[in-house]
């Protein structure tokens, strides 16, 4: 063990490296186990019978992956590697490539999207908050909270955070690889269809990302996926599709 930590290089731009990658088993398992809305019961068992406990639990979700996946890694940027944000992506980037592959894709989502909606296992899990079955009153609070929270902080994590933080010493490639990895293992648990969609979505996000160097056309995307998979969903289940 100790001939192996002396091989180990702890230079400052080295332990960056290995932090960012070791960050992704960490937060991640933290979330599985204690952000997700499942959890939200076992930490506030008040709020059981409570008639908006799925609301709060589905918040719950939404802070603790903000925090884990987004504010936890944009501190370590600001406290210790002292790096620009443009270069982990959260800048505009090359704007016009961005919204071209943006304009390009939005048809093709939004046609894949409204038939993904009609798949039974996408209507049993969309939307994660059940009560817009009922209640389509609070759909558009709840969605703008899903993309501030949840959506922007994991186009930050896994295509900022993890692409280009590990690309400087991995290159691009392999970068790319291991957020896709990444990336798809977080959806095990969900729908076959989404799941195995990951993955190229992971490909497509990551490259538009390196393209323009920005994180925010990807977010663009991802996010339009989010809402328009609930959307369509609750309409197709009002129809009886």
């Amino acid at each position: 063990m100790k001939v192996y930590l002396k091989n180990i290089d702890f230079t400052p731009y080295k332990r960056d490296n290995y932090i960012i990658l070791l960050s992704a088993p960490l937060l991640l398992s933290l979330y599985y186990y204690n952000g997700r809305s499942s959890e939200f019961l076992h930490y506030f068992p008040n709020f059981i019978g409570n008639d908006h406990a799925d609301l709060y639990s589905m918040y719950w979700q939404f802070c603790c992956f903000f925090i884990l996946m987004g504010l936890l890694p944009v501190l370590y940027l600001i406290g210790k590697m002292h790096a620009s944000f443009k270069d982990f992506g959260l800048g505009a980037g090359e704007w016009k490539k961005g919204l071209r592959y943006v304009l390009f894709l939005m048809p093709v989502i939004i046609l894949i999207i409204w038939f993904a909606a009609k798949l039974p296992g996408i209507q049993a899990e969309y939307p994660m908050l059940r009560s817009l079955l009922y209640n389509r009153a609070g759909f558009w609070p709840y969605e703008i909270a899903y993309v501030l929270f949840y959506y922007v902080s994991w186009e930050f994590y896994f295509r900022g955070f993890l692409l280009f933080g590990l690309a400087r010493e991995l290159g691009k490639s392999n970068a790319l690889l291991i957020q896709i990895a990444l990336s798809c293992l977080i959806h095990l648990g969900k729908p076959e269809a989404e799941t195995l969609g990951a993955i190229i979505a992971g490909l497509i996000f990551g490259i538009i990302a390196f393209k323009s160097r920005s994180i925010w056309y990807g977010i663009i995307l991802h996010a339009t996926i989010g809402v328009l998979t609930d959307y369509f969903s609750l309409l197709h289940i009002a129809k009886g599709y």
